[in-house]
């Protein structure tokens, strides 16, 4: 049997390095790519891949919406998000929106494949570090209180703070989110009050530092 993967990832480079680690699978075969997120959309209402590789920041739309989206349209389908942002802040939302597994784009060269097995056998994957986070803190009820200021984001304001970091400014923030901009406004606002930022220009600096503090390695 072979597998259909299908892959939303807003960088060409990392599109075709993460593919290069896929295809010499003789049981794994990508189906598709796209960096948008509407193009993801539409494509998967068409197509039924077996799993579906997902980064959580893209062209056109929030890979968190997506991957709602994705859970209540297609509940079944697997997904894998694939980021350059630390787990410790994004895989616990990843999960509660349906994702399957959370890897990290520094590990995906030696355990994207390992992490899509995980998936398509049925399991969860996560880090062995996240893991047993998660595990510590069903056990001790609940995630502990001294949390980082992104920790403490909502999954919207984190939605917002990654498109500011791609550049987009208030009113195009709030055509990707299907929002108002005054709502983008008090979103913009809750952001600089949970980061202590005094500015909307500092708010726009810290975003694009964040959003570009990692990279995925090109292919060799």
């Amino acid at each position: 049997m072979t597998y259909q993967i299908y892959i939303v990832e807003d960088h060409p480079v990392v599109r075709r390095g993460l593919a290069s680690l896929i295809t010499p699978e003789p049981d794994l075969t990508i189906s598709g790519e796209t960096g948008s997120a509407k193009e993801a959309r539409a494509d998967l209402f068409e197509e039924a891949p077996d799993l579906v590789l997902l980064d959580l920041s893209l062209e056109e739309g929030s890979g968190l919406s997506l991957l709602d989206h994705l859970h209540n349209t297609r509940p079944h389908l697997p997904v894998l998000v694939v980021s350059m942002h630390d787990e410790a802040l994004y895989a616990r939302r990843a999960l509660d929106a349906g994702a399957r597994g959370y890897l990290m784009k520094s590990n995906a060269d030696t355990k994207v494949v390992e992490a899509i097995r995980h998936l398509l056998n049925g399991n969860v994957y996560l880090s062995p570090e996240m893991t047993s986070t998660i595990l510590s803190e069903h056990v001790g009820g609940g995630p502990p209180e001294d949390l980082s200021p992104l920790d403490r984001l909502s999954d919207r304001e984190l939605e917002v703070l990654i498109l500011l970091g791609k550049g987009y400014e208030r009113r195009e923030i709030a055509d990707e989110l299907a929002l108002s901009p005054k709502t983008i406004d008090t979103y913009k606002n809750h952001l600089k009050e949970k980061l202590s930022l005094e500015s909307n220009a500092l708010l726009r600096r810290y975003a694009a530092v964040w959003e570009a503090s990692d990279d995925f390695p090109a292919p060799q």
